[in-house]
Parts: structure tokens; C-alpha cells; sequence
């Protein structure tokens, strides 16, 4: 189990009692709720977050009988803290051993930054098994563009120190990530799982794995991921969107309508990175629309 305390106030916000199970990078802790006869739903959350991030779908999505999954990648959140550095193709294989575990036949998905390439690795090397798609605020492609103050956490040695020693990555991600201010116990939400330099590697490696150099080992990767979305093509999906996201702006929400011109859109001009929290009800109730019953 965890080793990680979460307050009585982060509990009471995130009310599920997490299960175990031996990914092939580790120890994964996972949300399974809901009626395990309803469809299945997974959720796929990014970097510096955890399934914390979708505490409120979940419960929302279980209540109209969905079955909701969502782990924690190994590294983040409740899941073990191995001592070697992940990669994408990493996660895309834990995802797949976690519904191979699962029985999981078929399922819908929803994805947030990481979570995207995460997720559509997955999803394209098994469509079939995927029903409808929730993104919101992520990417799927190869992309030159990235912010400075990402490029900075990049940095050789400078990089890894703010980002692991200093914590200056999911720190400023509950401000920088949001137009509305978080409140006390969500913003403790966040940051319950990397109060430590020891347990904050894989957030430093998430950075360190976002392949913007030609020869980055991740690169061939997520050009593969890019490639499968033309099978997807045809799933219903949700392009649920923070306008205001410094990381992931207007032109990665682009390249998604330019490759699913047929997706749904959910847009909210006042809303960052973490749009659930920024957009909340005006966002929830559509997507759980969009999921469906069981």
C-alpha cells in the first residue's frame, strides 16, 4: 500500500479506497469505482497531477453506473517510486498490463497531458477495445513548441534540481495551471504525493521525457502514437479545453480538430491547464453526457 497520508480533508475529497497492482515498472495504486457490471471508463491523468485530478468525474461518472478506472502512473501519486527513469513506452505497457488485469474487453478513456500520449498509445494499438475519447488539454504529436519555463525544467543538472529538489514543478503547478485560485484542501490534494525530493523523480523524469531533440529516445515513440491516430478516426470523442493553458494551448487543441474534425467541442475561454477545476459543473455535466450511461 501507499505510503503516502492523505489529510482527513483530502480524503473527504477523494473518498476511494485505491487498489494494488504489480505493473510491470512497479507497484500501481488505482481507483476501480463503481458497479463493476457497468462499462468501464478509464482515466488517464498526466504530469505533476495524479487521479486526484479526477476525483469529481469519478464520482460522478459511478453514480450514473459507470465502472471508473484510474491509476496512478508508476512514480506519481500513490503508486511506488521505483529507482529508474520511465519513459513513455513504459507507461503505455503499464496502462496495458492494468487492463490486461482488469479484463478489461472494452472500455471508454479520458486523457490529460501526459495522459494523452499515454492513452492514445494505448488506444491505437487497440482500437477496438475503445469506445469514446474525453481529451482535455493534452497531446498526442510531435510538436516543436514548448514554453520557456518548461524548457527551463529541461535543462541538464539546473533542470532536475528545480524540478525534484526544489519541487518548482507541481508547486507552481497549482497556480500556473488554473485561472481560479485552488482551494486549501485541493491545493493539498495536489501536492500530497511529492512532499519529498525522494518521491518527486518521476516528476523530473516526465520533463526530462518530452522528446524535443531529434535523437530523444522518446521521439520514435510518439511519432508511432501520432501515427495510429488516423485509426481512431472515427470514435466519438470530446475535446473538453482550458483556453487560457500556458503548456498546452490553442495549437495542440488545433492539431486534435485538424486530425478528429468530427469531435465535439467543449471550449472555455476562462479556464487553464487543469479545466476541470477552472470550468467545474460547466464542464463535469457535459462530459458525463458525453460518457453516457451504462
Amino acid at each position: 500500500m501507499s505510503a503516502v497520508a492523505l489529510s482527513p480533508a483530502i480524503q473527504a475529497l477523494y473518498p476511494f479506497a485505491p487498489r494494488d497492482f504489480a505493473a510491470l515498472s512497479g507497484r500501481m495504486s488505482y481507483v476501480d469505482h463503481g458497479p463493476r457490471d457497468g462499462r468501464p471508463v478509464l482515466l488517464l491523468h498526466g504530469n505533476p497531477s495524479w487521479s486526484f485530478l479526477w476525483r469529481d468525474l469519478i464520482l460522478k461518472l459511478a453514480a450514473q453506473g459507470r465502472r471508473v478506472i484510474a491509476p496512478d502512473h508508476v512514480g506519481m501519486g500513490l503508486s511506488a517510486r521505483p529507482d529508474r527513469f520511465l519513459r513513455l513506452a513504459d507507461r503505455i505497457a503499464d496502462v496495458e498490463a492494468l487492463i490486461s488485469h482488469l479484463g478489461l474487453k472494452e472500455f471508454d478513456l479520458g486523457v490529460h497531458d501526459w495522459g494523452g500520449a499515454i492513452g492514445f498509445g494505448v488506444a491505437g494499438r487497440q482500437p477496438s477495445r475503445v469506445g469514446r475519447i474525453l481529451v482535455t488539454n493534452t497531446g498526442a504529436f510531435l510538436s516543436d513548441q514548448i514554453p520557456a519555463r518548461i524548457a527551463l525544467c529541461r535543462a541538464p543538472l539546473i533542470g532536475r534540481f528545480i524540478v525534484q529538489g526544489l519541487n518548482g514543478f507541481a508547486w507552481p503547478a497549482t497556480w500556473m495551471s488554473v485561472e481560479k485560485p485552488l482551494g486549501p484542501a485541493v491545493k493539498a490534494g495536489f501536492l500530497a504525493p511529492y512532499g519529498s525530493i525522494s518521491v518527486r523523480r518521476a516528476v523530473a523524469d516526465f520533463v526530462a521525457d518530452i522528446p524535443m531533440e531529434p535523437a530523444h529516445p522518446t521521439r520514435v515513440v510518439l511519432a508511432a502514437v501520432e501515427a495510429s491516430l488516423a485509426g481512431l478516426k472515427d470514435k466519438p470523442m470530446l475535446l473538453c479545453w482550458g483556453l487560457r493553458d500556458f503548456c498546452f494551448d490553442r495549437t495542440f487543441l488545433d492539431g486534435f480538430i485538424h486530425r478528429f474534425p468530427g469531435a465535439q467541442q467543449l471550449l472555455f475561454s476562462n479556464a487553464g491547464h487543469y479545466v476541470l477545476e477552472d470550468a467545474g459543473e460547466a464542464a463535469l455535466r457535459p462530459i458525463v453526457d458525453f460518457f453516457g450511461p451504462a
